[in-house]
């Protein structure tokens, strides 16, 4: 039976040229709260390019400095973001890898100085910040910016856009009745929490004409929360509008005793797949090779996603190959090591 996570996947005229993808992990290494990338984005990002990694997303970047998880995130609410990002994209792809980027706004999961917002005036927990809950101009604004965000991608050469709509930052803020007690359109009903997600999609299309993914929480550890089943619904919408793949992650949006194992997170993104009959990523203590092929050959997920697993064996594609026994291309520079 041939590997199917070394096969490739094409999505809206997007090639990857195996199933293997970096997951969007926060760095935290911008310098001088500027949100520009650095010598250290540039060689932990290649590295993995290098590795063989089919598509590489980067890190959660903020549309807006206020929407910020932290002062050194990686920011792309400026023009001036788009040369350095450009750079690290060009640097990846020399590699061979296809390149995506995560558009994010923390909402009141943002850890800065000043004034933060969400949808509800409600703090994540006792320890955080009570955030202002946000006007009509202040989610009008957001939109723009999530707008002006993927205009920026487009500029700076990215394949693929993901829409950060997990792990209780703002867009997940808003789809859980847990973070938003708003009265007016964006709350209450499933189709008005639905409505600055369904905004947002619209904006960006408008500016972007390549590969749409979001990342979603599938499910909130919380019996008056969302499941994976609630997800359904808001990943036929998402199918409606456009969206090629949805990338499910669970948790986050409120406190939770979550019980993790290997796979723990990949029923969700079967659910979702099957009862939405749309392209899914699984990700979450994905660590083997055999681990992730079963999840591709008994069509679970479409795309493997890999986190901290990455972060341990940049070359982790490569031992993936070994232990189906595939050959894959090396780096030319390399070959008398992976003979």
């Amino acid at each position: 039976m041939e590997a199917k996570l070394f096969s490739p996947y094409t999505i809206k005229g997007v090639t990857l040229k195996n199933r293997i993808v970096m997951s969007p992990m926060c760095m935290y290494s911008s310098h001088n709260e500027d949100g520009h990338v650095q010598n250290w984005h540039q060689t932990h990002y290649t590295s993995r390019a290098v590795g063989q990694v089919g598509l590489i997303i980067v890190e959660a970047t903020a549309v807006t400095a206020q929407g910020r998880i932290s002062p050194r995130d990686l920011g792309i609410w400026s023009d001036d973001h788009i040369e350095g990002l450009q750079e690290l994209v060009n640097l990846m792809k020399e590699q061979g890898a296809k390149t995506g980027i995560q558009l994010a706004h923390a909402g009141r999961k943002a850890v800065l100085e000043g004034e933060i917002i969400a949808p509800s005036a409600i703090a994540f927990n006792e320890k955080s910040k009570t955030p202002k809950e946000m006007s009509k101009e202040d989610i009008s604004e957001t939109i723009v910016a999530f707008k002006n965000g993927a205009k920026r991608a487009a500029k700076a050469g990215f394949d693929i856009i993901e829409l950060h709509g997990a792990h209780g930052y703002l867009l997940n803020e808003f789809l859980s009745p847990l973070s938003n007690k708003r009265s007016d359109e964006y709350g209450g009903s499933v189709e008005n929490r639905y409505r600055l997600l369904r905004e947002v999609i619209d904006a960006v299309k408008t500016v972007w004409i390549g590969p749409l993914f979001v990342r979603v929480s599938a499910h909130d550890y919380h019996d008056e929360g969302l499941t994976a089943e609630d997800y359904i619904t808001f990943a036929a919408w998402m199918k409606e509008q456009g969206v090629d793949l949805i990338d499910v992650s669970s948790g986050a949006v409120v406190p939770a005793h979550i019980t993790v194992y290997p796979g723990y997170q990949v029923k969700y993104a079967e659910t979702i797949k099957n009862g939405a009959d749309i392209s899914t990523g699984a990700v979450g203590l994905i660590t083997s090779a055999i681990q992730a092929e079963e999840i591709l050959q008994n069509d679970r997920a479409d795309l493997v996603l890999l986190a901290r697993e990455l972060l341990r064996d940049p070359y982790w594609p490569r031992t993936a190959a070994k232990e189906l026994g595939v050959q894959i291309e090396s780096p030319q520079q390399y070959e008398r090591g992976w003979m």
